[in-house]
């Protein structure tokens, strides 16, 4: 506890020790009454003061706690101590407003003081402000690039705001920081984790928590979850299923996490009756769950009542526009394009003028596999990394990555990749490898498999580093695709953007098919397609013909994949939950069912049901399992 001056000018130490006693005790009240017998000898002391408002904002008495800090910023303006306290209190009594300028107050008083820059950064965090939370608190850890928890803070910051990248870079030696000895921020770190889909990180720290605090709700609450994602339904079901029955002290949001979970649950065990029931009785957590909407439409949808999955879905969309719109408002303008991307485009007549580099051959090169997402990318390559020839990893943004590598040395050279030389494309080749390494542990004896869906829009610079590689790419029925997109509740923002209607996803849809058709004439790679349904309607055929292709002596090992994937500790994609079940026909054709919903978008799609000869009829009545 810091005073403005020794008390003892004042007060005789008895007194001053009975208020800090009776404050960190627990026991404001009696740290109030205290004060205001001192008071009237000393109406104008800042330290009496400011016990005050400490022991009345610890009972909530907001006003009164206010009007106090308030005067102590009259009595000591230049005091940055003061001016934080009253930001704190503004913060929780609402006026977000005069909260900020506050801080910023304090800040400017006192720059090295990393208290008002923590706490303004979560403030803004709580407005949904994630890039101007994400720059104060990128300031707070070069204040102070030892703090564990400033750290933790501004990755949190990064993962709202979409840096991704930058959370990673600050949570890289997190390894290194334990033991915490501190629950709070452990969670914390296995939640930030989450976040950036670091999920396995995030189930180290939180057994080792739960190790040490083995009723600790939270934990147990988002470590079930992790399990869910592991596909260890037992194990999720066993961490939060005795916790519910103890819950007499959980919080309301803490009872409603848990449902949702068990709702989850259910519907993986297929009781879809028992998820409807459990997701519309709670209900969802928040004005910005857009997430609810999502599991409840996939509820109704397996159910069969189209009508209340599209209605989910509509009110889904609805709240996550208004959400994302604080990290990525661009995305979500009128004038925004249907699929945002940053990824360069190449002409004929710049192809033409690349210079002819020495290069890794096929079988030095990644296998890549492409597609529109929600196309059967993730079921190939599960596929593939079940073949002992052949190494998969989790979707990585490595060619974004390297992008922006270039464009941070000299945005030009991706309007073309011509002016690039060999040293720079080895440079590039070394820099994907190390990105790479970073991932998973490479087996040297195995090829390397890059499962990126939407690395289809970065064939130029594929083709530039890798010109000889070899890539698959998914096809499914685009109206397939669009529904199944629509369902999904996407991590990428730009994606989320795309999926907001079936209208902009139609035409998104159309705008990357086009640019990929273009591109694939251009640059002529080495390219199979594999068509979504004739793999799962003659499965050893396409495993054949895909081992085939990639040269593989035997496609045996790709038809258990299912029994691979299950194998894995943690798949990170939205499939994950599907690609541990053999090959089935459930995805066919199940657009029909929401006939009227497509009518207006397939003129949108017809010129790529014509290219792909697809017609709309095809599939109308889903063959059975």
């Amino acid at each position: 506890m810091t005073f403005t001056r020794p008390f003892f000018e004042l007060m005789n130490a008895h007194t001053v020790s009975q208020i800090a006693a009776a404050i960190n005790a627990g026991h404001p009240a009696r740290a109030e009454q205290l004060c205001r017998q001192a008071l009237p000898e000393f109406p104008q002391d800042e330290d009496l003061l400011l016990l005050l408002a400490m022991s009345l904002h610890a009972q909530q008495q907001l006003a009164a706690a206010r009007s106090i800090y308030a005067e102590l910023t009259r009595l000591a303006p230049a005091s940055s101590l003061h001016w934080n306290n009253y930001a704190t209190v503004l913060a929780d009594a609402g006026a977000h407003d005069e909260a900020q300028a506050a801080y910023a107050k304090a800040i400017q008083l006192d720059p090295t003081n990393p208290l008002p820059k923590s706490q303004l950064g979560l403030l803004l965090i709580e407005q949904h402000d994630y890039l101007a939370a994400r720059d104060v608190l990128l300031d707070l850890v070069a204040l102070d690039q030892e703090s564990v928890q400033a750290r933790i803070q501004a990755a949190r910051a990064c993962c709202l705001s979409q840096d991704i990248r930058g959370a990673g870079d600050l949570l890289k030696p997190w390894r290194h920081w334990l033991p915490l000895n501190d629950d709070g921020l452990q969670l914390e770190l296995a939640q930030v984790l989450t976040l950036r889909n670091d999920v396995p990180a995030a189930a180290e720290l939180l057994e080792d928590l739960i190790a040490r605090r083995p009723a600790h709700p939270k934990a147990r609450l988002l470590l079930a979850s992790v399990y869910e994602r592991f596909n260890r339904l037992a194990d999720a079901e066993a961490m939060v299923s005795p916790m519910v029955r103890m819950a007499a002290d959980w919080t309301d949001a803490m009872r409603n996490e848990a449902d949702h979970l068990l709702a989850t649950l259910a519907l993986r065990r297929k009781d879809l009756v028992g998820a409807r029931q459990l997701l519309e009785l709670c209900g969802p957590q928040g004005d910005d769950d857009y997430a609810h909407y999502f599991q409840l439409a996939s509820v109704y949808d397996k159910l069969g009542d189209t009508t209340a999955a599209m209605g989910a879905l509509r009110e889904a969309h609805r709240l996550e526009a208004r959400e994302r719109r604080f990290e990525s408002l661009e995305h979500f303008t009128p004038a925004a394009p249907a699929m945002p991307t940053d990824a360069p485009r190449v002409s004929a007549e710049q192809y033409a003028r690349w210079p002819q580099l020495i290069a890794p051959e096929a079988h030095d090169s990644p296998v890549f596999v492409v597609g529109f997402p929600r196309s059967g990318t993730t079921l190939l390559e599960q596929m593939l990394d079940a073949h002992p020839g052949l190494q998969s990893m989790d979707e990585n943004p490595f060619f974004n990555n390297l992008a922006d590598t270039l464009r941070q040395h000299d945005p030009r050279i991706l309007d073309d990749f011509g002016v690039l030389r060999q040293f720079d494309c080895d440079e590039l080749r070394k820099r994907y490898h190390a990105m790479v390494a970073e991932r998973i542990a490479r087996r040297w004896d195995a090829q390397l498999v890059d499962k990126n869906p939407l690395n289809m829009q970065w064939l130029p610079m594929i083709h530039r580093l890798f010109p000889a590689a070899k890539i698959i790419f998914a096809l499914r029925h685009p109206c397939d695709v669009i529904l199944s997109c629509y369902m999904q509740n996407f991590r990428s923002s730009g994606l989320a953007a795309a999926c907001n209607t079936l209208t902009r996803l139609a035409h998104a849809y159309v705008e990357i098919m086009t640019c990929w058709l273009e591109e694939v004439s251009i640059l002529q790679p080495d390219m199979m397609v594999s068509r979504y349904e004739d793999l799962v309607l003659d499965f050893p055929q396409q495993a054949a013909r895909i081992a085939q292709f990639l040269e593989l002596e035997d496609a045996v090992p790709m038809l258990s994949f299912d029994q691979h994937a299950r194998s894995k500790t943690y798949i990170g994609t939205p499939s994950y939950s599907q690609v541990i079940e053999p090959v089935n026909r459930k995805g066919l054709g199940r657009w029909h069912r929401y006939r009227s919903e497509f009518e207006p978008v397939l003129p949108i799609l017809e010129p790529m049901l014509r290219h792909w000869g697809y017609d709309t009829e095809m599939y109308s009545s889903s063959p059975a399992n």
